[in-house]
């Protein structure tokens, strides 16, 4: 799906926590996505169609991302998160899902399964940030960079210059070259037009969402939602040792799939074997 047909496409969904933003595709059990950051639902635009022949797929945009509209004191921690998602699930009538997240986004959905493991089918993690494993060297810095606001300069500069946002996010992009120039300019656009927004972007990232997955962890534990763990073995945000706490923690993990030289973001680079991998999962627990 290209951007000016993503675009096309969102709708919004009227919610306690604002406007959520969202695309959807195809019919049958919903299969709800959810992105992490600094993206929004547009790095799931090729899952959505290789997906849709047999899912109805739903990509949001989460709070402070993309084209979701919330108000400037909104709360954006994992749990407020969370309690959106729902809400959305409410407002189209959606009373299950097989959720599936990436990045910050299988984080929340942590904290979703937690929290409403009736409204799940199925779950499926990719990397991200687990229980109190978390922030590496590498997300440190991160968070250090988006605490001073001359970021936003930067993520500007990125906007227009595609070859420099590629440079910027290299470390967490297999291979940064494959990602069209729209997709930067769809996930930075949209974030930095206005000052709210620019604000927003930069609150997501928060240290406070320590306590709520440390929290979450009894939950997890007595979890009876199929589990699928997808993980990109060369990522430098999230360390391998989170794969094993997740098998070790959640309560119905069914398999465990490494994948080779993949980072953060692999879903987005390799949406033929996201799909295909979650087309085997959901099979195998139908």
């Amino acid at each position: 799906m290209k951007a000016a047909e993503f675009h096309q496409a969102r709708k919004f969904a009227d919610t306690t926590f604002g406007r959520i933003a969202y695309v959807e595709k195809g019919a049958g059990p919903v299969a709800l996505f959810i992105h992490g950051f600094p993206v929004n639902g547009f790095a799931w635009r090729d899952v959505l169609d290789d997906l849709a022949p047999a899912r109805r797929c739903i990509a949001l945009d989460l709070m402070g991302l993309g084209y979701t509209e919330i108000k400037a004191d909104q709360d954006l921690g994992f749990d407020q998160q969370a309690a959106m998602i729902a809400a959305f699930m409410d407002r189209l009538g959606l009373s299950q899902v097989d959720l599936v997240g990436n990045d910050s986004g299988a984080s929340i959905s942590q904290v979703f399964a937690a929290r409403y493991p009736s409204r799940l089918r199925s779950l499926t993690l990719t990397n991200c940030e687990v229980h109190d494993l978390w922030p590496n060297a590498m997300l440190k810095a991160a968070f250090d960079q988006f605490a001073d606001p001359s970021i936003i300069i930067g993520m500007k500069t990125m906007l227009d210059a595609p070859a420099v946002a590629r440079q910027a996010f290299a470390s967490v992009y297999e291979d940064a070259e494959r990602i069209p120039d729209e997709a930067f300019k769809m996930y930075f656009e949209a974030a930095l037009a206005s000052e709210d927004r620019s604000n927003n972007l930069r609150r997501f990232l928060s240290l406070g969402n320590l306590k709520v997955l440390t929290a979450i962890a009894p939950q997890l534990r007595e979890l009876k939602v199929p589990t699928l763990i997808v993980w990109g073995e060369a990522d430098t945000a999230f360390d391998l040792k989170s794969v094993d706490w997740l098998k070790n923690n959640i309560g119905n993990v069914r398999r465990v799939i490494m994948v080779p030289r993949a980072k953060l973001f692999f879903p987005e680079e390799h949406p033929k074997l996201m799909s295909v991998l979650l087309q085997e999962f959901w099979r195998s627990i139908a």
